[in-house]
């Protein structure tokens, strides 16, 4: 797999947006999903599983016919990538979700386009053109409007916050990680691989703390959230997110991940009930926007 480069002026690949779309809707149903599961489920045993479950796309890179292997100069940089986007995302996403409401993480989580576009800047050289800075603007006022009505409840726990934020800079770091190192493995086998390398420490966690995943108690509903979850979430969507980044520059794909929040609590209102405001409506309508000036620029144009 080579990581394609950015060329100035041109617009996005159609098939990298069609990717991001699909991301902003199945990982915006992930969050409502997640809250069934965890509910009934511990964290550290559930998120051994789903590293586990993203592991084996490692199994259908081999049925697809694709030679397993693990080449030794990308071995170093699987292990920086594993642990930005599994490691580090899932033990400060967890530990943040222990401390505050599902949906105020996730707020913070997909803050994620800021980092993106600032280590973007850094490592990968990428131009920051004014269209771009515009959508992420629009884009983060929407997510700033979903903010600002509770912003008490967000510095009564400046902890998870804080957590949380560290979330968003490591998939930030992740992101820009697999456009910044050279690959020859297969999207499918390094999305494996990273999944396998940055999953062990939580698998050895879960283990060494001995929680039960208490399979056999699940209610059906949380057993078909818990299936959704890694079959869509973790398997496909992975995959998806790692294809997107390699057809996409990295601020790009990245400022897709804004409308995930959005679906998120959209379904959260649909499938949990949870009350839907206008906040959520005009959070919507700015990140749309600011999605659709990156998206739809003019061809030629990137000034």
């Amino acid at each position: 797999m080579s990581l394609a480069k950015t060329v100035p002026g041109r617009r996005p690949a159609p098939v990298g947006l069609l990717l991001l779309a699909s991301l902003a809707l199945f990982w915006g149903l992930a969050w409502p999903t997640l809250k069934i599961v965890l509910d009934e489920m511990p964290v550290l045993p559930f998120r051994a599983i789903c590293c586990t479950a993203g592991a084996g796309a490692l199994v259908l890179a081999r049925l697809s016919g694709e030679r397993i292997r693990l080449p030794r100069r990308e071995i170093l940089p699987l292990i920086v990538a594993g642990v930005l986007n599994v490691t580090l995302w899932q033990i400060l996403m967890a530990y943040g979700l222990s401390l505050m409401p599902a949906g105020h993480a996730s707020i913070i989580a997909y803050t994620m386009p800021a980092f993106a576009t600032l280590f973007g800047w850094l490592f990968l050289k990428e131009r920051v053109s004014s269209w771009r800075l515009w959508g992420l603007l629009l884009s983060m006022t929407g997510l700033g409007v979903l903010v600002v009505p509770e912003i008490d409840h967000f510095l009564a726990v400046p902890l998870g916050v804080l957590f949380m934020v560290g979330a968003a800079a490591s998939w930030a770091g992740g992101t820009v990680a697999m456009k910044y190192f050279p690959w020859t493995l297969s999207i499918m086998q390094t999305t494996g691989w990273q999944f396998l390398l940055g999953g062990l420490p939580l698998i050895v966690a879960a283990i060494l703390a001995g929680e039960s995943p208490h399979l056999a108690t699940l209610s059906l509903k949380a057993w078909m959230s818990f299936i959704y979850v890694l079959a869509i979430p973790v398997l496909f969507c992975q995959w998806a997110w790692f294809k997107a980044v390699d057809m996409l520059p990295g601020s790009v794909s990245a400022m897709g991940t804004l409308a995930i929040p959005i679906v998120g609590t959209l379904s959260g209102a649909i499938i949990l009930g949870e009350p839907l405001e206008l906040a959520e409506i005009a959070a919507l309508a700015l990140v749309v926007a600011g999605l659709a000036l990156v998206a739809l620029r003019p061809a030629g144009v990137d000034t």
